[in-house]
């Protein structure tokens, strides 16, 4: 096992477009990075529970930089309503046991969405009418069996997977042992209160190792591989 003594160091001002690229390079095949940023206390969200009230440009900057490597993003139902989110640039798997679209995404064009479900779900039949058949993936009777969903999007040629969140959903891939990074962006504030930690709800045990610290204006940008 290496240790704390692997961790690179650098100035995020110091690098190129390409060599933040570079140095976010996933290690293997399929990878499946979870991206969040928070306050040094801990806070995912701003008072008004969205993480954009957080973010800066350095957070901002990395952010671009993982969706640019991303073959798709992977994000919860919630949290792709709360925040808005629009259709991006890469496929979008919106992971939901309702199998409910949000908003925001019902007029994109057909492929550039995917729902990740159950077969229980009561939107079933609705999701496959707005999306296509084969762009629903029904992953478990319940519950999403999520080793499952990593593997058929790696079937597709997506071997470099980016999830967004939200907590919860964090929680349950380190549960299910499917995230391979994380991506943690520690912007330099504090806000106190009761907000959302980045994962919330399964009880989980996870060790992880630093690789890469970068930092702007206080703010610390890192990569953390799980063990």
């Amino acid at each position: 096992m290496k240790g704390v003594s692997d961790l690179e160091l650098r100035r995020l001002a110091d690098l190129s477009d390409d060599e933040l690229a570079e140095a976010y390079a996933p290690r293997g095949e399929p990878w499946l990075r979870v991206n969040f940023v928070s306050t040094v206390d801990g806070a995912a969200q701003g008072s008004d529970g969205l993480s954009g009230t957080i973010n800066n440009d350095a957070d901002k900057r990395v952010f671009d930089a993982l969706r640019t490597r991303a073959d798709c993003l992977v994000v919860g139902a919630g949290t792709l309503r709360a925040e808005e989110y629009d259709v991006p640039r890469v496929p979008l798997v919106v992971v939901s046991r309702s199998a409910d679209l949000p908003p925001t995404l019902r007029d994109a064009p057909r492929g550039r969405i995917l729902m990740a479900t159950v077969g229980s779900s009561d939107g079933l039949a609705a999701a496959r009418e707005a999306l296509g058949e084969d762009n629903v993936l029904v992953l478990g009777d319940d519950e999403i069996d999520l080793a499952g969903l990593k593997a058929e999007l790696a079937a597709r040629g997506w071997t470099e997977q980016l999830c967004e969140g939200g907590p919860s959903l964090f929680a349950d891939m380190l549960a299910a042992g499917v995230v391979d990074e994380l991506c943690w962006t520690v912007v330099p504030v504090l806000t106190g209160g009761d907000a959302v930690r980045m994962a919330t709800g399964a009880d989980v045990d996870v060790a992880l190792r630093p690789v890469l610290l970068l930092e702007q204006d206080g703010t610390l940008l890192g990569r953390w591989l799980v063990e």
